[in-house]
């Protein structure tokens, strides 16, 4: 039957119409939710609506761009038709970013249970006298179903509603700008969904993310990864408004002079591409963006070996709080026309105490040659000079490095071209930390890996007394935050 027949047949006929409803998501919110229904109903719209009409699909995972009604369809159509529909649901959480946003989630949907008529006169009633309802929850007796509105973080763990455990889990956005800026923060959402959340419900539980993808180690990402390198078991969808060059939701966005009126709304390029094209692009601030990056998978054979180095920012102190000493290690092979730097995998990254400290340099030195101690190189600073002395005493060839310059945003920058043109190039495997700290540079709170780099790199750049007219003809003016080119040569940068 055709959709215009079906839509006639939906306002005459109300047994048709319950009957339609309660197996169809797609039905239901066309039936009884016009008044959100502005556009032409997009293909990937429908598609989202199959999603959860499949119970088979337990671990749902959607990404797509603003205004695309993911909301609408996930936090408000979604939970009722799971209650009432053929779904049967007798518990459903739905969590928000805060606690402000999840009560609103909740406000409308009891909004639609006190004033939708159709959906009153076809379902209800709600609202009954022995109806429990409250800011974050709702408990319907005709359906003996609570729907519950939490904010991310907090503990649902053991929760029931009689004896059941949650049996649709929605999270809607529970990341924000601020809180995948720092590992710590994409950490702790990571370990709050699967050690908290996901724990929460029973085997035949179906849980749905929806979001944006906020950053390349952001929660939504490492889910998207997982699936997709069959790490976990679930489905990801991706809906950008413009895939292969053409429009997803033309009802809304016609032709291109509607998305570009759409683009001129947003504040700026970075916003677009995050937000509408689901494409995480570099800020500004980046000192080294991760489309830089360039990786070996296997380390080159040869003659062409020079020496192998490692770079050592110290950190003496076992404290929780303290920074984490860092040793970064690269292979120096050198090509005729051009040097190129192999940085190893599975740099040291520990909280050591002076003396463990001394032992793990020691001992990454000879593993590194094979028996045969390799050169540390140690920022000459306080008492770093000791550490280079004991080591020195202990037959390890370590130098004293001292590096002329104390903005370490400086010091990273003037490696940046080196990393651009591939003259530095990355493990596949075993270097995530140093590269996210790298992109990450000034927002995760630890930078130690990215000093130890820089103490490695400098030294390098020195050794081979860079010219800083070549360098500048050759890979342009490094982001040096307002340095000269003779303040950069007299503070020592390039050798």
């Amino acid at each position: 039957m055709e959709d215009h027949k079906i839509h006639e047949k939906l306002i005459q006929d109300r047994s048709f119409r319950i009957h339609l409803t309660k197996r169809s998501h797609f039905w239901f919110f066309n039936t009884y939710f016009p008044h959100y229904v502005e556009f032409k109903t997009a293909d990937f719209q429908k598609e989202i609506f199959g999603l959860t009409q499949n119970e088979s699909e337990k671990f749902v995972v959607i990404v797509a761009f603003r205004g695309s009604a993911k909301s609408t369809i996930m936090t408000l159509s979604y939970p009722i038709w799971a209650m009432v529909g053929n779904l049967n649901k007798k518990f459903i959480i739905l969590i928000s970013q805060t606690q402000q946003q999840s009560r609103l989630i909740l406000s409308n949907i009891k909004k639609e249970f006190e004033t939708n008529t159709t959906l009153m006169s076809d379902f209800g009633p709600f609202g009954q006298d022995d109806d429990e309802w409250r800011a974050n929850s709702l408990v319907l007796s005709k359906y003996n179903t609570r729907i519950t509105a939490i904010s991310s973080g907090e503990s649902i763990r053991g929760l029931r509603h009689l004896q059941n455990r949650p049996d649709l889990i929605i999270c809607d956005d529970v990341e924000d700008l601020n809180s995948v800026k720092t590992r710590e923060g994409r950490n702790k959402s990571y370990e709050w969904l699967t050690g908290d959340v996901i724990p929460a419900g029973n085997p035949n539980s179906k849980y749905v993310i929806i979001g944006n993808l906020l950053h390349e180690d952001s929660l939504m990402m490492r889910l998207k990864n997982q699936i997709i390198k069959n790490k976990l078991s679930g489905t990801y969808k991706e809906y950008p408004l413009i895939k292969d060059d053409k429009i997803i939701w033309p009802g809304k966005f016609p032709d291109e002079k509607t998305v570009k009126e759409q683009k001129l709304k947003v504040a700026s390029e970075s916003s677009w591409s995050r937000e509408f094209l689901l494409t995480i692009i570099s800020d500004e601030d980046r000192i080294v963006h991760p489309e830089w990056i360039q990786y070996y998978d296997g380390p080159p054979t040869g003659n062409e070996f020079m020496y192998t180095l490692t770079g050592v920012d110290l950190a003496i102190s076992e404290k929780d709080t303290a920074d984490y000493t860092a040793m970064v290690s690269a292979s120096v092979y050198d090509y005729s026309e051009e040097r190129k730097i192999y940085i190893l995998p599975n740099p040291i990254n520990k909280r050591l105490s002076f003396p463990d400290a001394i032992e793990e340099a020691k001992n990454l030195s000879k593993a590194l040659g094979e028996g045969t101690p390799t050169k540390l190189l140690i920022e000459e600073v306080a008492y770093q000079s000791a550490f280079t002395q004991q080591l020195e005493q202990k037959e390890i060839p370590a130098e004293g490095v001292k590096l002329k310059g104390s903005d370490k945003r400086a010091r990273l920058s003037l490696t940046t071209h080196m990393i651009r043109t591939g003259k530095i190039l990355f493990p596949r495997k075993g270097a995530e930390r140093l590269i996210e700290q790298l992109v990450g540079f000034g927002i995760e709170k630890h930078d130690d890996l990215a000093d130890a780099f820089s103490i490695l790199i400098l030294h390098l750049i020195s050794d081979t007394h860079v010219d800083p007219q070549i360098y500048i003809a050759d890979y342009g003016p490094p982001p040096n935050r307002g340095l000269s080119i003779t303040e950069m040569m007299n503070r020592g940068y390039f050798g």
